[in-house]
């Protein structure tokens, strides 16, 4: 996969494929930023990310804010939607998260709190174009 990349997905079909190849690009310590509307496929995006590293029960961090999931790989998932304060992240130590060099972060709605994330490896927009089209945007960052 080359960066930036950009893509229709017209099934959801198009959006595994997408995440199958992207998952090759990940190594421990990357943190992922996903911004897209309610529904463009976030958390279905990443689940398929996850399957390449045998992780089976990917869910929305929606309640939890994060989740941990443990198999060839160390993901954490967070989902920054419910976050009201920047004081509730260094609550539940997203500074250490980050820091994590032996696992993956993704973070959904990462646009809400971007100010404070100053690491990031990859920034991925998912827009809905339709109920049958999204466009998604992958951009490897420079750190």
């Amino acid at each position: 996969m080359e960066f930036p990349f950009e893509t229709k997905l017209f099934r959801e079909t198009d959006t595994i494929e997408t995440a199958k190849k992207f998952s090759s690009c990940l190594v421990p310590g990357d943190v992922v930023l996903l911004n897209g509307n309610l529904g463009a496929g976030k958390t279905f995006f990443v689940k398929y990310v996850c399957k390449e590293f045998a992780i089976e029960n990917v869910s929305s961090p929606s309640f939890a804010i994060i989740n941990e999931y443990i198999n060839s790989k160390k993901i954490f998932h967070f989902d920054f939607y419910r976050i009201k304060k920047e004081t509730e992240l260094y609550d539940i130590g997203i500074e250490e998260y980050l820091s994590n060099d032996e696992a993956i972060v993704f973070i959904e709605w990462a646009q809400l709190w971007e100010g404070i994330l100053h690491h990031k490896s990859y920034v991925v927009n998912i827009e809905l174009n339709g109920i049958d089209e999204r466009t998604i945007r992958i951009i490897k960052c420079q750190n």
